[in-house]
């Protein structure tokens, strides 16, 4: 797979997951008591989630980078996605004006 397709699918893939993983945390950590755990634990979701699609399309990071480069690169490629996923979904919900 060329490294532009890679970038392209992990960018995809990271959104796709950002615009849903604040969502479904608050869905699983809605209650009293875990309310406070919904950010950190989207973020570490994410974080999780941007080192493993780094690390299965090299693309994502630098050329010639190591395995914990990679990870390293891909935990901060998700909690950019996490930022703009959450974004996005506010938008999607409340629409251009309503932001």
């Amino acid at each position: 797979m060329s490294p532009a397709a890679q970038r392209v699918i992990g960018i995809v893939v990271l959104l796709a997951t950002g615009i849903y993983s604040l969502p479904l945390s608050a869905a699983v950590l809605d209650g009293e008591g875990t309310e406070n755990w919904i950010v950190p634990a989207q973020l570490l979701a994410m974080a999780a989630t941007g080192a493993a699609v780094t690390l299965a399309l090299p693309a994502m990071a630098r050329a010639g980078a190591s395995a914990a480069r990679r990870a390293t690169t891909g935990a901060w490629w998700g909690l950019l996605a996490a930022f703009g996923g959450v974004l996005l979904f506010f938008v999607a919900i409340n629409g251009v004006s309503g932001a």
